[in-house]
């Protein structure tokens, strides 16, 4: 999957667990725990804003593209 999501590095960052962050940004525990371990289809920009106000991080520290193969590489604007 070309977008990587790194919510459990960040949250390591700030020593923060799965189950406070979840009480923060008002999420069930499991709808956390699908986007941490990188099983989510889309996320809500009101859910990326609320994880990075808490987590105080930008949504670049969170996601991250990583191409599946050497030869891709994102589009160019």
């Amino acid at each position: 999957m070309p977008i990587v999501v790194n919510l459990d590095v960040i949250m390591a960052k700030r020593k923060m667990s799965l189950s406070e962050l979840a009480q923060k940004v008002d999420l069930t525990l499991a709808n956390l725990s699908i986007l941490k371990n990188n099983h989510a289809k889309a996320v809500r920009f009101t859910t990326l804003e609320a994880i990075c106000r808490a987590l105080d991080c930008q949504p670049g520290d969170i996601l991250e593209y990583v191409p599946d193969s050497p030869g891709d590489t994102p589009p160019t604007p």
